[in-house]
């Protein structure tokens, strides 16, 4: 046999393309956030309306309960118009100029559950001075904590 004749898959396997990693998306995920302010303190300024109309007592009890009560409004209203937006389209209106979109990780639409898992971990991530945002550099997945604990990813969209 001469070395024309050898069989084609006698040659030595050339070594596998790594797939490339993900890209962790930091700058986009913090730039989308700003952009979401925006539009939410019109809603917060709507929201901080209705609490000062709704409180009338004087008691330090009842400010400090009340407080308490437009911070969790704040929260709620701000979660469902991240939710409903990342349910609807997998957008919210900050994310749409940096082409970014949230996924379930098999590519399917996540169960609101998911997306307020979502929301709860990005806001306790937020607290940690954005903590597990900085974490998607380190993470082998490039997932921040709210991805990865809500089964989601964030996916830059090719431009068109």
């Amino acid at each position: 046999m001469t070395a024309t004749d050898t069989a084609p898959d006698a040659s030595p396997a050339a070594p596998a393309a790594e797939p490339a990693r993900p890209q962790a998306l930091v700058g986009r995920r913090l730039l989308a956030l700003l952009y979401d302010l925006f539009p939410m303190l019109g809603v917060w300024f709507l929201v901080g309306v209705i609490a000062l109309i709704a409180h009338r007592g004087d008691a330090i009890h009842a400010d400090t309960l009340a407080g308490w009560l437009e911070l969790i409004a704040l929260w709620t209203v701000t979660g469902l118009y991240a939710t409903v937006s990342w349910r609807r389209g997998g957008q919210t209106l900050g994310m749409r100029p940096w082409r970014v979109r949230v996924t379930g990780r098999d590519g399917k639409t996540p169960s609101l559950r998911a997306l307020w898992l979502r929301y709860a971990v990005g806001t306790a991530s937020l607290l940690f001075a954005g903590l597990g945002f900085w974490w998607a550099w380190l993470d082998r997945d490039r997932l921040a904590w709210h991805d990865r604990a809500s089964g989601t990813r964030l996916v830059r969209i090719p431009k068109k």
